[in-house]
């Protein structure tokens, strides 16, 4: 089986609770206004990788707490993540699932595949993101419409903590000079580094 992916990193600290591999899936049929990653709407971009690849590369980096797919859309490729969230979880890891589509229409949903998903995922963050409600206050969701469903007791503790939870950002520069960001940052910021970004592209363009 293959799960066509937009970005993969094997561990980050700011796509969930704890260390976290974070799985972006190439394809989105929802494509919100305002989506930080346009360049994930397309099925046919990204890059096609076998799954039990994937998750041996993932259960073999240390001090990993658990894996968050995102997108895309997940539930676009859901039987390749819910095989993905099988494996992963035989070792005791995490899944947390970002969708844009709703709780109760996932539930209630025909499509075998979306229900291995949701019986796989441990925290549930549904909604498309709207950019009218924008909202960063809360961890890890980027407006006001979009919920965290808690499907098992693993991350229950959570309910009462994420007031206390700050989002935050990443930000790796490659050999090449290109420069990735991940987290989540306020509509206003997020422009603010994609003309860092752009201006960088352009001196880098130019000194080369």
């Amino acid at each position: 089986m293959h799960i066509r992916l937009y970005n993969f990193l094997p561990k980050t600290a700011v796509e969930g609770p704890g260390i976290r591999a974070c799985v972006w899936v190439q394809g989105c049929p929802i494509r919100c206004r305002g989506c930080a990653t346009p360049e994930a709407w397309d099925e046919s971009g990204g890059i096609e990788v076998d799954v039990d690849a994937l998750a041996q590369e993932i259960v073999s980096v240390p001090d990993l707490e658990g894996v968050t797919f995102a997108g895309g859309e997940p539930f676009a490729q859901a039987d390749a993540l819910a095989e993905l969230g099988r494996i992963v979880r035989e070792f005791g890891l995490t899944v947390l699932t970002f969708t844009g589509y709703r709780f109760e229409d996932i539930k209630m949903s025909n499509c075998p595949s979306w229900q291995e998903l949701l019986a796989v995922t441990d925290v549930l963050i549904d909604g498309p993101y709207k950019q009218e409600l924008a909202d960063t206050s809360r961890p890890w969701i980027g407006s006001a419409n979009q919920r965290y469903h808690f499907l098992t007791e693993r991350y229950q503790y959570l309910q009462k903590d994420l007031p206390n939870i700050s989002n935050k950002i990443e930000i790796r520069i490659r050999p090449n000079g290109q420069i990735l960001v991940n987290g989540i940052l306020s509509q206003d910021d997020l422009s603010f580094l994609l003309e860092l970004r752009n201006a960088h592209d352009v001196r880098r363009k130019r000194d080369t």
